[in-house]
């Protein structure tokens, strides 16, 4: 299970934020141009909701949407769960297990969006985690003419 922090996954992030009236195509141009899954929408700094591009897929896309004429308010996910950023990573995982997601916002204790965690964060880690373990073994085999 993953031990990092949030605050460790979060770090140095630039967060994807868009109004309730922003186009879908807009959100997914954005999200394409920063190759993120997810975009906060804010309303007045506050978070409103989150649209991810399951959301693109399932709610514009197969819905036969206009994808120019819809606006992120009516296909977002209002008032998502979030997280803190002092909880550990595997808060995040368990979370999205249990709610069926792939994102959680990171908020400050007034309730800010300051990040976001996705599943890929953690894979990404334990994948890196792997590959250095995967190294490790291949060198002691090596040494031990194995």
């Amino acid at each position: 299970m993953p031990r990092r922090m949030i605050s460790q996954v979060i770090a140095g992030q630039t967060l994807l934020t868009a109004s309730p009236a922003t186009s879908v195509r807009a959100a997914a141009e954005a999200m394409a141009e920063r190759r993120v899954g997810a975009v906060l929408v804010l309303e007045a700094g506050r978070l409103a909701g989150i649209f991810t591009e399951r959301d693109a897929l399932t709610k514009v896309l197969a819905a036969g949407l206009d994808a120019d004429a819809t606006s992120l308010v009516q296909v977002m996910v209002a008032n998502p769960q979030t997280i803190a950023a002092d909880k550990p990573l595997a808060y995040a995982l368990l979370m999205m297990v249990d709610g069926g997601f792939r994102h959680v916002p990171v908020v400050d204790a007034a309730g800010v969006p300051i990040g976001m965690v996705s599943a890929r964060d953690a894979l990404g880690q334990d994948m890196v985690e792997l590959e250095r373990d995967l190294d490790r073994l291949s060198e002691l085999e090596k040494s031990i003419g194995y």
